[in-house]
């Protein structure tokens, strides 16, 4: 433990002991980490959730409380499932314009050979930037701030 109270301890004016559960997961430089936590679950909660599993579950369980706490902090209503929904929402638009570009593959394909081979290469050329465009429709939420995805 550092020298000092952690978070959770400061924040709830209590005497951070040795064994403190939660101070290898909520440091005293970063106290917003447990604030937002603590605001959704509740310290007791999430001090027996912690205590109930294995101590190298514990920090990966606290990350996931920690993002769950701020999206539920920035969407009161759907929390981490609207950003889910959103993804899932993009994956299937991509899909349906794979899908669609794969079709106009197939259609160039069938069609006789081009005698020229720049004719080739502006296909080509064509098919490249629709898969451009594809990928450049992939945009995920900024999650560079909280250390998640």
């Amino acid at each position: 433990m550092n020298s000092g109270r952690c978070a959770a301890c400061k924040y709830l004016r209590r005497r951070c002991a040795e064994d403190c559960i939660l101070s290898p997961y909520f440091p005293s430089n970063n106290p917003q980490r447990f604030v937002s936590v603590h605001r959704i679950y509740g310290a007791g909660n999430v001090t027996k959730l912690l205590q109930q599993l294995p101590t190298h579950l514990r920090a990966e369980a606290a990350d996931s409380l920690h993002f769950e706490a701020q999206c539920r902090v920035e969407d009161p209503v759907y929390g981490c499932v609207g950003l889910i929904s959103l993804l899932q929402q993009q994956i299937h638009d991509v899909e349906s314009q794979l899908a669609k570009t794969q079709a106009e593959i197939a259609v160039l394909k069938s069609q006789p050979q081009h005698p020229h081979p720049q004719a080739v290469s502006e296909v080509d050329n064509l098919l490249q930037q629709q898969l451009d465009n594809v990928v450049a429709d992939l945009s995920f939420p900024n999650q560079t701030s909280s250390g998640f995805m």
